[in-house]
């Protein structure tokens, strides 16, 4: 699932860090720690909303988005 594709609402989405923010800027350095993310294959699961779906975009190139099934 790539971070643009939409869920139904009030789903859940799993965010997990795929890929190191060493020597990325440090605006997403900070966005992907406030995600909850500290390390590679670190998850969490999230409510799917504007707010950390545009977190997502923002950083979509060092996470993986998954739906999560209720």
């Amino acid at each position: 699932m790539t971070a643009a594709k939409k869920t139904e609402a009030g789903g859940r989405i799993k965010v997990t860090q795929i890929r190191s923010v060493i020597h990325r800027p440090q605006d997403q350095k900070d966005t992907v720690r406030r995600l909850g993310l500290h390390r590679i294959n670190d998850s969490i699961v999230k409510d799917d909303r504007p707010e950390i779906r545009g977190m997502i975009r923002k950083v979509q190139h060092l996470v993986r988005v998954e739906e999560v099934a209720e």
